[in-house]
């Protein structure tokens, strides 16, 4: 009864708006609503949140459902709010390289039509087909081209948001030297959709290389100490790797077909740039070290095939699969300790374990796979026992509901964790937006 009178009430003032009921579509992550609703306009969105924040509603916010794993307590709140219908380019200015679009486009869909301009916005996340804008935004999603071009906080220059109450406010500005007042766009980016719906984003961009090349170089004595050396030689030099990510065996027999740790070293500039780069890795190179360069055309499929390999929220693991994702992040050489505890890892549980982390920005992901609970779980706190101990943290990033009810996916709260309670009681009294779905379950 509670979804037909809440369909009823939203049809009175929503008569134009896609509404479908969600009893039936109780989903293992979990994240869902009794009530689907798929506004196509700013004022739908915001006339949904003025309801739910009046009649006491809890919603949930959805975009391509590849994050729908991360983060969240609850099985089903009221409202289901997806933004797969609102999308599109609102503002592009060429000459400026600037871009407004709404949070609903996928990340494949702004390539594809900023590539007709011949540029790009300098983020990598995965699944990007499926990848809202939005999305990306509020979990400040990054990827190995984090080294060159940086995450989320480092593209976003201008927000506009619905909050709770169904005012709408904007954040930042439209062009790239915007410095007057605070930066209140880091507010809201990585914080999971628990302060407000975003609704358009403006990002500064980046022409499209003329050229670029992927060096995969493979360690076959397994010495890390070698791998440790090129780096540091290679951050300390002038060149300017884009990435500089480290595979553990059991991903890079995935990727290349060689269960041997790989380092993947990429770069992006004029052609003959990116060949004086590629000689000079060869030239530091161990001696024992073997190195592929990937041409442009062969390295742009190797990245298509990465950004594949993490679990999706969007499609169910298939069996009795049981799927994970760790965000982990330790200062930039710390990374070598993690990538070797994965790799001891997968061969001492019946987990398959493949990790990556970047030397020069330190931020790893381990995705688990298996079919046992206790065991991913045990996995999962031995991982985070370690990362700890090196000063570091874990958040898990995909994971079923039950699991996630069982470990706190954010770790423990940081010490300004009264920061951030007292932000979302000031925006979000009435707690509507995702319910306990970020840190210390706000």
């Amino acid at each position: 009864m509670i979804a037909v009178d809440l369909l009823s009430d939203l049809k009175s003032f929503l008569p134009d708006v896609q509404l479908v009921d969600g009893k039936n579509q109780r989903h293992p992550l979990g994240n869902g609503g009794q009530v689907s609703v798929y506004p196509k306009t700013e004022g739908e969105i915001a006339s949904i949140l003025k309801y739910a924040n009046d009649k006491g509603k809890k919603i949930t916010v959805v975009g391509g459902g590849t994050k729908r794993g991360f983060g969240g307590l609850i099985e089903t709140a009221d409202i289901l709010l997806s933004l797969s219908k609102y999308k599109g380019i609102v503002k592009h200015t060429v000459g400026d390289m600037t871009l407004t679009v709404k949070a609903g486009t996928s990340f494949k869909e702004l390539q594809e039509y900023l590539a007709q301009h011949n540029q790009k916005v300098s983020l990598d996340p995965v699944w990007p087909e499926d990848a809202t804008i939005g999305g990306i935004i509020a979990s400040n999603e990054s990827g190995p081209k984090r080294l060159g071009y940086g995450s989320s906080r480092d593209v976003v220059i201008g927000l506009r948001l619905v909050y709770p109450d169904g005012s709408i406010i904007r954040a930042g500005g439209n062009v790239v030297k915007n410095v007057a007042g605070y930066d209140m766009n880091k507010l809201f980016i990585g914080s999971m959709g628990t302060l407000g719906i975003l609704s358009e984003v403006t990002l500064k961009l980046r022409p499209i290389p003329k050229y670029e090349s992927l060096g995969l170089l493979v360690f076959p004595d397994g010495n890390l100490e070698e791998v440790r050396s090129l780096a540091v030689k290679l951050l300390d030099s002038v060149m300017e790797p884009i990435t500089l990510e480290l595979l553990n065996p059991a991903l890079s027999e995935r990727l290349t077909g060689q269960n041997v740790y790989t380092l993947a070293i990429s770069f992006e500039d004029v052609e003959s740039s990116v060949h004086y780069q590629e000689d000079f890795v060869k030239n530091i190179q161990p001696s024992n070290a073997k190195m592929t360069v990937l041409s442009q055309n062969q390295a742009q499929a190797f990245w298509e095939k990465f950004y594949s390999i993490s679990p999706n929220g969007a499609t169910l693991a298939s069996g009795n699969q049981i799927e994970a994702a760790l965000k982990i992040g330790v200062v930039n050489l710390d990374v070598l300790k993690v990538i070797k505890e994965s790799h001891i890892l997968h061969h001492s549980s019946t987990l398959t374990v493949e990790a990556h982390g970047g030397l020069g920005h330190g931020i790893c992901q381990v995705n688990l796979k298996g079919t046992e609970d206790e065991e991913l779980t045990q996995v999962i706190l031995k991982l985070r026992k370690s990362v700890e101990a090196l000063g570091g943290y874990v958040i898990v990033k995909h994971l079923p509901l039950t699991l996630r009810q069982q470990i706190d996916v954010w770790g423990e709260k940081p010490s300004h964790f009264f920061l951030l309670e007292g932000i979302k009681t000031k925006i979000d009294p009435n707690r509507v937006l995702n319910n306990k779905r970020f840190v210390g379950g706000i």
